[in-house]
């Protein structure tokens, strides 16, 4: 079954299933907190679907399709059903609206644009509050600047000025794809927007080239490590070849000698790694210092 068509159904039971008096829903709530009773869960869901459509037709104005929002609603519903107390006295529809509503204000900020706005409680109050105060303050302020109508909202929702226009360009226009072209040749299709954008990155060929140079240097490293001595070696590799090189005095104390002692054997070995490199490998002169 397709979701299209699981919604169509979910909304047409919903529109049949009976309403519950107090002491039914309370029954029923206790039935599936207590004893996790499928059949109770199913009866005060069901009854309270039209809640989850209703909510769900609010915010058809944002473009997605309806029967999508009615199953994030559904999701909210089910979410309120395994939090809720029974024995605290509230009805179940009380406590539903806010988890129906937060289910689909979460999916609409998940999937109304490809960009993905903020997710914090100022940012979603500004995301679906700010149509409506645009209009009501334009309304009563007729001819206000966006910008006075900017600070104002910003004032009110607890955002900057700046986040306020910024979401205000976004809710005004439709994401534009980066393949899209721009204008039109005789040949065909323009340069895409991507075709465009500069990027900072190095070039292939010279990525490609640095990777090629780094592996012929590591490797003419490796031959030289061989011509030191066990000694050499290990303080070389302990100092100069790990991201965290080891300091002098504590290589001093594994080997048994002074610090002193350790920065004359580096200075030695560094002496004889600079010999080898450039007698085997003479165009290895840039990279040896």
């Amino acid at each position: 079954m397709s979701r299209q068509t699981a919604s169509d159904s979910m909304m047409r039971a919903a529109m049949k299933a009976p309403y519950l008096q107090r002491d039914q829903e309370h029954a029923l709530t206790v039935r599936w907190k207590e004893r996790q009773d499928q059949e109770a869960l199913h009866q005060v869901v069901l009854a309270h679907m039209r809640l989850a459509v209703s909510m769900a037709a609010k915010f058809r104005r944002y473009g997605l399709p309806v029967n999508e929002l009615v199953q994030e609603g559904h999701v909210g519903l089910l979410e309120a059903a395994a939090r809720f107390d029974p024995e605290r006295g509230v009805r179940f529809s009380t406590y539903a609206a806010w988890w129906i509503r937060a289910s689909i204000q979460d999916y609409i900020l998940r999937n109304w644009s490809i960009v993905r706005g903020g997710t914090s409680s100022s940012q979603k109050a500004l995301f679906f509050g700010l149509r409506r105060l645009r209009a009501k303050l334009a309304r009563a302020h007729p001819g206000v600047p966006d910008g006075v109508l900017f600070d104002r909202i910003a004032s009110t929702i607890g955002v900057s000025a700046a986040d306020v226009a910024l979401m205000d360009a976004r809710l005004s226009a439709p994401d534009q794809s980066l393949n899209a072209p721009i204008g039109d040749r005789e040949d065909g299709p323009g340069a895409g927007r991507q075709d465009l954008l500069v990027s900072d990155a190095p070039l292939q060929d010279q990525t490609v080239g640095g990777m090629i140079d780094g592996e012929r240097r590591s490797r003419w490293l490796r031959e030289a490590m061989e011509a030191l001595d066990p000694r050499e070696r290990e303080i070389i590799e302990r100092r100069r070849l790990r991201e965290s090189g080891a300091t002098l005095e504590s290589l001093g104390d594994s080997l048994g000698v002074s610090k002193e002692r350790v920065r004359q054997i580096e200075n030695r070995a560094l002496a004889k790694l600079r010999t080898v490199l450039l007698e085997r490998h003479p165009d290895a002169s840039p990279f040896v210092t």
